[in-house]
């Protein structure tokens, strides 16, 4: 069983970056010229190679685990909170509550819990801070005689039509409009009602699953993964006046990070100030419930260790990055895609677009990194196509979005499947399908941006 669940996904990872290695003995390597991050278009040129030794595939992994540190270290700190913040029963009460409320319909907490996931992707970019809802979820799903795949589908399928559909989002959407000379939030509308198409898209293929498995467990694609540790809900799911203090707590340090993250604060915020106040809430937990100082070590240590798998995944995914930018061949690569789209009808130049920022969401996981580089390139080149800027940055928040569901340089989704004990062929299975359908979806989207000069 062992050999069947994590391995797979770190043997995967693994060919990757030895993949990535083999590329840059055969691309030439070359660059962009950047002004204050930004790629200046038709600045491409060539470089002296930067070859790899035979043993970077190797050498290379430490540098990833370096790169990915404040994000791995961030996992390591959510597990320990959560160990201790779901020892006072404050989750389980709540996941209790919830199930209560629901009545028993689970198309009312399918669509529920993936229109809040959405949204919060949507409007204030939260990706990294739906990692420590995975074990609730799971957990969650199992009480409802679901499995593990409906609750990571939930959560990640959410967070990708928020970005791939983002009204506001300030690490993509806004980025890519400043990029392009556009005005901030414009063109929210049409986003917003490519939003609500998205989500019954995935409301209908979560369900489908759903009645599936109902009908038959034995069809359930982690039926065989052991969930019996770290899953099951306690006989004591009441929601005492201390359990609601801490997740009231717990929400109110979500939305001051929210804010500390936004724009509109000035702070610049993220995971480490997301980690200092998930710290303090595992203190205010602790003080609440009353837990003795070794029992809150023994909880916070038990509980980051059970995230070791998924912070080595988010390392080694990292490292394939680390690996295609020092040969200095990921602008080779964009360079010559993006040149490809020259030539075509308006349509069809979208949907090229859609198709580039897809690809090179797999060699810049970074949604704002991407924006970075291939924007400055798709804004003029939409200039020349006869697409309209605001349907270039559309077609680059899709690519970016909906890939994430699917890419294994993704850090977070790796290491989110590894949270839920999914390996990820079995995602594939399950996401790829969804996928088809959104991208049919988005194809008839951009052919309307462009009929209607979007």
């Amino acid at each position: 069983m062992k050999k069947s669940r994590f391995p797979d996904s770190l043997v995967l990872i693994f060919a990757m970056i030895i993949l990535a290695q083999l590329l840059s003995y055969v691309l030439p390597a070359g660059e962009f010229d950047r002004e204050e991050r930004r790629v200046v278009p038709g600045t491409y040129h060539a470089v002296e190679a930067a070859p790899l030794p035979w043993h970077a595939f190797l050498t290379k992994i430490p540098k990833g685990l370096e790169e990915g540190a404040e994000i791995i270290f961030f996992v390591f700190i959510v597990g320990g909170v959560i160990g201790i913040v779901r020892a006072t029963g404050a989750i389980d009460a709540l996941i209790g509550t919830a199930l209560h409320h629901a009545g028993g319909s689970t198309l009312l907490l399918v669509a529920g819990m993936l229109a809040l996931f959405a949204l919060g992707s949507s409007t204030i970019g939260m990706a990294e801070e739906y990692m420590p809802f995975i074990p609730v979820m799971v957990t969650m799903c199992l009480a409802l005689k679901l499995d593990a795949m409906v609750a990571l589908g939930i959560v990640y399928m959410g967070a990708g039509i928020g970005y791939g559909c983002a009204a506001l989002n300030p690490f993509t959407v806004q980025i890519a409009q400043r990029i392009s000379d556009l005005p901030p939030t414009s063109g929210q509308g049409f986003r917003w009602l490519l939003l609500l198409v998205m989500l019954a898209v995935a409301v209908q293929h979560l369900m489908r699953y759903v009645r599936r498995i109902q009908a038959d467990p034995s069809r359930s694609l982690v039926g065989d993964v052991d969930y019996s540790e770290g899953f099951s809900m306690p006989d004591d799911t009441r929601m005492t006046g201390r359990r609601l203090t801490i997740l009231l707590v717990f929400a109110a340090g979500i939305a001051l990070f929210a804010y500390g993250a936004s724009e509109l604060s000035g702070w610049g915020w993220f995971l480490v100030e997301l980690a200092g106040i998930f710290m303090g809430i595992a203190l205010f937990s602790a003080v609440m419930s009353s837990m003795s100082p070794n029992a809150v070590a023994k909880r916070f240590c038990s509980g980051a260790a059970e995230l070791t798998m998924a912070a080595l995944l988010i390392g080694f995914a990292r490292t394939i990055e680390v690996v295609l930018v020092d040969a200095k061949i990921i602008d080779t690569v964009i360079n010559g895609i993006a040149g490809g789209l020259e030539g075509m009808g308006p349509t069809v130049s979208v949907w090229g677009m859609l198709g580039v920022q897809s690809f090179c969401n797999f060699l810049i996981p970074s949604g704002s990194g991407q924006a970075f580089v291939t924007m400055p390139i798709m804004a003029p080149l939409s200039d020349l196509v006869g697409v309209s800027r605001q349907t270039a940055v559309l077609a680059y928040q899709m690519g970016d979005g909906f890939t994430n569901m699917l890419v294994p340089t993704n850090a977070l989704l790796m290491g989110m499947l590894a949270l839920g004990k999914i390996p990820y062929q079995r995602w594939l299975a399950f996401v790829v399908p969804f996928l088809l359908k959104v991208y049919v979806a988005a194809f008839i989207a951009l052919a309307i941006a462009v009929r209607i000069g979007y």
